[in-house]
């Protein structure tokens, strides 16, 4: 292992609560329901994609794009009057793998703005030797063009980096990638299936970098 790229929601920050409301209340905006449940399947997509599939599968009538600044607005409201703390044992995996000199990206299907919202909320944005949003490349998760974006930026082989991510469509992205990928239990997150993951760890402290630094 060379280096450590990071998925965002639900892994540095537990947003998926956050991101599922907001949906939610989007969707009654529009004048349509849709369920959590229902929106587990997109957890992992960039925003344009997954409205673009919700508009055609419920006839909405705003463009993508106006249901973006809607929702996207909302949540960073919202973002910002959260009293929430990165998910348990984040911030000391950072130190450790910075300790040890490796570079840390993070891939994340979040626009860029959200991003760089959370990292600055939690004072983490010096970490990062880069930050690729899923809007920026041609396909978002889980086609794995994010995670080859962060290795090329980071300068590192796909297939010396590993990836830690809580959705199915994250990890798809990641193996896809070439890369090594840890799947992150988090129960926020929905019904994902995490099986094509490397190694499943309950919890972020159960994270071993010794272990890591022989795959």
């Amino acid at each position: 292992m060379k280096a450590f790229i990071f998925d965002m929601d639900g892994v540095i920050i537990d947003s998926e609560p956050l991101h599922f409301e907001v949906d939610i209340q989007t969707m009654s905006y529009l004048g349509a329901q849709i369920t959590k449940e229902q929106l587990e399947r997109f957890v992992g997509m960039t925003n344009p994609e997954m409205w673009a599939l919700i508009k055609e599968e419920y006839g909405v009538t705003q463009t993508v794009s106006e249901i973006i600044e809607y929702q996207l607005s909302a949540k960073i409201r919202s973002l910002r009057e959260l009293v929430i703390e990165p998910i348990e044992g984040i911030k000391e995996l950072i130190h450790e793998i910075k300790n040890r000199n490796l570079p840390i990206g993070i891939a994340s299907s979040s626009p860029r703005v959200f991003i760089e919202e959370v990292l600055e909320k939690f004072h983490i944005r010096h970490y990062f030797d880069c930050v690729v949003s899923g809007e920026e490349v041609n396909q978002g998760k889980p086609a794995p063009d994010v995670y080859l974006e962060a290795a090329k930026l980071l300068g590192v082989n796909p297939l010396h980096c590993i990836v830690i991510e809580d959705s199915r469509n994250g990890i798809k992205a990641a193996k896809a990638a070439g890369m090594k990928c840890i799947g992150y239990v988090n129960e926020n997150s929905g019904n994902q299936d995490l099986s094509e993951a490397d190694h499943i760890v309950q919890s972020i402290n159960d994270i071993n970098i010794n272990g890591l630094l022989n795959y």
